[in-house]
């Protein structure tokens, strides 16, 4: 009889993602200070790598692997949106991005990334939903 591993958890999966996550937000907001747009596009990336991460982290697929997924790339999205507004107003205030993300209020953040973000820019956003929930099964 060969032997029998123990089950891995999905515990690091999901941690995992978590913190791809902020890796993908962070290059979001590096490769929208280059080109000097939203590259809404990056969403669809985002899902693909939250889905790449979970399945390397041996979550099963199912529900909650989906359910992570889209969790994870709404999570890079929020943070990239938030990442671009805030480095935005830093530049013009002369203060480096992470101290304008901690001092931006998040009225001030939402309005400016509804200003932002048009309806394509909107749509690709969507697709990386779509893209997390429908690879991530």
């Amino acid at each position: 009889m060969p032997p029998t591993f123990p089950r891995r958890t999905w515990a690091p999966a999901y941690a995992l993602a978590l913190v791809g996550s902020f890796g993908v937000a962070a290059t979001w907001i590096l490769l929208g200070r280059g080109t000097g747009r939203q590259c809404s596009w990056m969403g669809v990336v985002a899902a693909l790598d939250a889905v790449l991460l979970l399945r390397m982290g041996g979550m099963r697929p199912g529900l909650a692997r989906a359910a992570w997924a889209m969790l994870c790339t709404a999570l890079a999205m929020a943070l990239a949106n938030w990442g671009i507004a805030a480095e935005h107003v830093g530049r013009m205030l002369g203060l480096p991005i992470w101290t304008s993300m901690a001092r931006m209020g998040g009225d001030y953040a939402w309005l400016l990334v509804r200003m932002a973000n048009d309806a394509v820019d909107l749509a690709w956003l969507a697709a990386g939903l779509v893209t997390a929930a429908a690879w991530g099964r």
